[in-house]
């Protein structure tokens, strides 16, 4: 069993939306095909990846850097004893003399790639991916849900608190009952209306999340802890630059509700400087790390590793991205749940018409693989990359 060729396309965002530091008008995203030499009704099976979404593609990297290497290694080394493909082996290949440190793009490169390998394995086992993680990692499969909350909330050229009411009550319409929206992008007053909207919405404020994507500086921050303090929300989200644990530690120290963080934190190493210096709580605080921005499922892994050992337990995780790749690592892995991108960042934001939302849970789909063939959005692009 080999991967015969590997193809990258990469593919823009649609919309015109924007967070307190980013527009997203001109983002992309690298789609990964690996062709298999297995034939099943007469075509190839194929795998499909993607690095995630909020970055830009990586089509450069891994057509210098990446399949060379992992379409130079011999077959055999690629493989599990059990014959299968292994996404550790992979990875690990497609990292050949690529020095430590330096966690940026090539980590995003490497996740979209290592988890093709992952589509792949599960499609050969003829099995949703969240089974196929959920046994690898040596847990018992779950009855494939977790709990989903519905992320959007941004600023838009028409933006009024209006239009945010109307976009969650579409949410909700849909089957969501907890929301997250952005902040930053305004000032304090403003925000503080958007929240109140989006309350009227979610009603209670564990609900409700809000976002201000790395915006604020140590000053702000604080000053907006004491504006969010009396919401009681279910949490605030990445205050700061993400790189500065001090920040976040000190924020920790006066707010006492719920820190989230680690979306932009790309490696086992950085996450351990978040929790032994960030002021992380174990018991309260939220780790957001996304394997398709951070070198795959793999590496996700090792950080699960390390954050149990310091006390952090799985359920505390929710990682970023608000599609159906990380829809099956939450469940595979048994993490606290995760969040979707219902209205926003197609073809990849959201789940297929195959996933049950209600009573603020998901199911995934039960396709092989991660189904992502079912997403209408994103099919002709599959079909363009695997023709």
């Amino acid at each position: 069993m080999r991967i015969v060729e590997a193809r990258e396309l990469t593919i823009p965002l649609a919309g015109a939306v924007s967070n307190a530091v980013v527009s997203f008008t001109d983002h992309t995203v690298s789609l990964v095909a690996l062709v298999s030499d297995r034939i099943r009704d007469g075509r190839a099976v194929v795998g499909f990846g993607f690095n995630s979404i909020g970055r830009f593609a990586q089509g450069g990297i891994l057509r210098e850097r990446l399949f060379p290497r992992v379409m130079g290694a011999p077959a055999e080394t690629l493989l599990c004893d059990d014959g299968s493909f292994d996404p550790a082996a992979v990875a690990a290949t497609a990292m050949r003399n690529e020095k430590p440190g330096g966690h940026g793009d090539r980590a995003g490169a490497v996740g979209a790639l290592e988890l093709a390998v992952w589509d792949l394995k599960a499609k050969l086992a003829d099995e949703p991916a969240w089974r196929t993680i959920a046994r690898w990692n040596g847990r018992q499969a779950s009855t494939g849900s977790t709990t989903v909350y519905a992320a959007g909330g941004y600023y838009y050229p028409d933006d009024s608190s209006a239009r945010l009411r109307r976009e969650l009550e579409g949410y909700r319409d849909l089957g969501f009952d907890a929301f997250k929206i952005k902040i930053g992008g305004a000032d304090l007053k403003t925000d503080c209306a958007r929240i109140e909207a989006a309350l009227g919405v979610a009603v209670d404020g564990s609900r409700l999340s809000v976002d201000a994507n790395g915006r604020f500086t140590e000053a702000q921050a604080l000053s907006y802890g004491r504006a969010l303090a009396d919401y009681r929300l279910r949490w605030f989200e990445e205050p700061g630059d993400p790189l500065d644990y001090a920040l976040n530690a000190r924020l920790a120290q006066s707010y006492r509700g719920a820190l989230a963080t680690g979306e932009n934190l790309f490696s086992t190493v950085d996450v351990g400087n978040l929790v032994r210096f960030g002021g992380m709580r174990p018991e309260l605080d939220v780790l957001q790390m996304d394997p398709g921005l951070s070198y795959g499922l793999t590496e996700y892994g090792r950080m699960l590793e390390m954050i149990e050992s310091r006390g952090f337990h799985r359920a505390r995780c929710f990682p970023h991205g608000g599609h159906l790749i990380n829809l099956h690592v939450a469940v595979g892995l048994g993490l606290g749940g995760c969040e979707a991108y219902p209205g926003v960042f197609q073809p990849f934001g959201g789940y297929s018409p195959a996933c049950r939302i209600g009573g603020g849970r998901v199911v995934a789909p039960e396709a092989a693989g991660f189904g992502l063939e079912q997403k209408t959005e994103l099919r002709p692009y599959l079909e363009e990359l695997a023709a």
